[in-house]
């Protein structure tokens, strides 16, 4: 008889998918996010870390500051469930800094884990493009030269 793949009970989640998401005004920290996903189900798991880049648009960067609307984490609930619908999640994480952080600092750091590789890149590059466009966090940019920028998200 032939299985499907769902058919072994190890490829079953035991838990909610949806482990950890939070925005948070101190460091961030890879490890924590990476422990959250951690599944025996998962095959692939993917990790994205949004770091503080020193430019932008041909700009110096000396800092940047983030905020964000009091329903950002519901918001981040949102597009993590909307992913967990649309991929076979088996483990998620999310966390966003606020506050204002340097040229380095870790912004953001989401991860995925899913029974093959494929599916938690894909999953993963969804969860971190629908953040950045979905969620209400705003960017106060500082360049070099003293001029600053608000951009509209992540």
């Amino acid at each position: 008889m032939a299985r499907t793949a769902n058919d072994h009970p190890g490829e079953q989640s035991a838990q909610d998918p949806i482990r950890l998401l939070a925005i948070r005004d101190t460091p961030l920290s890879v490890d924590e996010v990476f422990r959250a996903v951690g599944e025996d189900a998962a095959g692939g798991t993917a990790l994205f870390v949004g770091t503080v880049r020193n430019h932008d648009g041909g700009a110096d960067v000396d800092g940047l500051g983030y905020s964000c609307h009091p329903s950002a984490e519901d918001e981040m609930r949102t597009v993590a469930e909307k992913v967990v619908a649309q991929f076979p999640v088996r483990a998620l994480a999310a966390v966003h800094r606020v506050g204002d952080l340097a040229v380095g600092d870790i912004a953001v750091v989401v991860a995925v884990s899913c029974p093959h590789r494929g599916e938690a890149f894909e999953a993963c590059r969804k969860l971190i493009d629908d953040l950045k466009h979905e969620v209400p966090i705003w960017k106060h940019q500082k360049f070099s030269d003293g001029t600053e920028e608000w951009v509209g998200a992540c």
